[in-house]
């Protein structure tokens, strides 16, 4: 597929593993009204990474693998903005340096960055450490369909997806199909250059109809009736594909969050059922 390519610029931006943290006394309100205690965002997570099941752990938007953070409130902008999902992510500090994984996904509110390291390299880890991600991108834009809005997308990435052209639009091979009705937390910004937005997991027959159950961290889904290029939008024929980044929520409104990778109105992404549509499966030969 034509995209342009050889015109986007890559640059190193750098951030640092993000310590969690928490309000004392700790406790989170959930749907139901009871306050819980439970792990939340930020660190490093050993036992859930992507291509695993982000559903069901007695966690609330848990982050896979390493979650990272620039200090600077300007740098963190421009951490968070420019880094797509698919990027090298290289560490540059302490026992791991020198390793290399990539970016999974970007999460709103905390304005983390989320990347993939095997087990070997998270053991070597700690939160002092720094992180190098090449990011490269952003501007990306498909020659034959100019109305589709790429984001958040590493071209190597594109390549990767299952992806069929026709004439007049593309299909995208993704693992879940969601209606607008049930996307929550997100709704209202006006970019969705960084971050994401949450799929609501609270009513029980939009769970099992959509088969949220089975929602892993790294799958691609498809939002319909949403256009998202400034921000998420209901537009009746319109499409989002994105990519699962965070796990579920026990929180009003909350859920498994999505990072924007394409965009567009008048069915001109049209989605079909690939079980295999998940990072994992792109980055087989990194992990």
């Amino acid at each position: 597929m034509k995209t342009n390519v050889n015109q986007l610029v890559k640059q190193a931006i750098q951030g640092k593993v993000r310590h969690p943290i928490i309000r004392l006394p700790g406790y989170r309100v959930c749907a139901d009204g009871i306050p819980r205690i439970v792990p939340g965002t930020g660190t490093i997570t050993y036992n859930f990474k992507i291509g695993d099941c982000c559903m069901g752990m007695l966690g609330d938007h848990v982050e896979p693998g390493v979650s990272t953070k620039n200090s600077d409130e300007m740098e963190d902008g421009a951490y968070n903005i420019f880094a797509c999902v698919g990027n090298e992510a290289k560490i540059i500090s302490g026992e791991a340096k020198g390793a290399v994984g990539f970016v999974t996904g970007k999460h709103g509110g905390s304005d983390h960055v989320m990347c993939y390291f095997n087990e070997e390299v998270l053991e070597k880890l700690t939160l002092d450490d720094k992180i190098l991600i090449k990011a490269f991108g952003t501007g990306l834009k498909l020659a034959d369909y100019p109305s589709i809005t790429c984001m958040n997308l590493d071209p190597a990435l594109f390549e990767k997806m299952n992806i069929i052209e026709q004439e007049h639009y593309i299909e995208v091979g993704v693992t879940h199909i969601i209606p607008a009705k049930i996307m929550g937390s997100g709704l209202g910004q006006s970019s969705t250059y960084s971050g994401d937005y949450d799929i609501m997991t609270r009513d029980e027959k939009a769970y099992e109809a959509y088969n949220l159950n089975t929602l892993r961290y790294g799958d691609l889904v498809f939002i319909s009736d949403h256009h998202s290029a400034f921000g998420p939008d209901y537009q009746e024929a319109a499409g989002t594909v994105g990519i699962i980044i965070h796990g579920d929520s026990y929180m009003s409104g909350h859920g498994p969050g999505m990072t924007v990778l394409l965009t567009a109105k008048g069915n001109v992404i049209r989605p079909f059922i690939d079980k295999d549509a998940n990072l994992a499966n792109y980055f087989r030969e990194k992990l």
